[in-house]
């Protein structure tokens, strides 16, 4: 079976590392800092998209968006992997996919070359074939251009896509695929508002998920 992971709040706990970039470039500017659960509702659409946000929430000015985006971006590549760390289950189970004979990717809105890097940092790097970045394509998830790309990487199958957010949802129901959603990462609906197949709250609950799917799928 294909199996496509999202990044940021589904295989990783990221914020801590994204909140003290944002934190450092609002400090340069003088404004105080965003808690951890503001940057992380923040967190989804993009690099772009959350320093937008950052900016706003703290009233900077657009103008200045290029250059806090840059300083933003520098700060996190800087030190992307000090305080994130794998959701707890993730190795397990990737342990457990890859022994079995699954092949596993990344779809991601994270430019692609800092989500290798912290895949690799985080030793998660050897269990996936393909990594699909927001840069990857022109278009970012939730079109399903990047996710459908991530599938195509890796051969024939039945596919699956494994997310914790609106954007993971949209763009698995774009893709017509089945979805399922990881109820402890960054999502900010309720769940119920939400389209998918399965829904688990530990990582050790989707190896019996996986494991009851077919292993291939039947064209329409």
């Amino acid at each position: 079976m294909r199996i496509v992971f999202d990044l940021d709040g589904t295989l990783v706990d990221s914020a801590p590392d994204i909140m003290v970039a944002a934190n450092k470039m609002l400090a340069g500017e003088g404004v105080a800092p965003l808690d951890l659960a503001t940057i992380t509702s923040f967190i989804g659409n993009g690099l772009p998209k959350l320093v937008e946000r950052v900016m706003r929430a703290r009233g900077l000015a657009p103008s200045q968006f290029e250059r806090l985006h840059d300083e933003v971006k520098d700060f996190y590549n800087a030190a992307p992997a000090d305080e994130s760390a794998p959701m707890p289950g993730v190795v397990a189970l990737l342990e457990k996919l890859k022994a079995d004979g699954h092949r596993l990717g990344v779809c991601t809105n994270k430019p692609e070359q800092p989500a290798r890097r912290l895949l690799d940092l985080l030793k998660l790097a050897p269990f996936f074939e393909t990594v699909v970045g927001g840069d990857s394509l022109p278009e970012k998830k939730p079109h399903p251009a990047p996710l459908n790309l991530a599938f195509e990487q890796l051969g024939a199958g039945a596919r699956l896509y494994v997310g914790d957010s609106e954007v993971d949802a949209g763009v698995a129901l774009a893709a017509g695929v089945r979805f399922a959603i990881y109820a402890q990462g960054y999502r900010k609906q309720a769940i119920e508002s939400l389209a998918h197949d399965f829904r688990f709250d530990h990582f050790e609950e989707l190896a019996p998920i996986i494991a009851a799917l077919p292993a291939t799928e039947t064209a329409a």
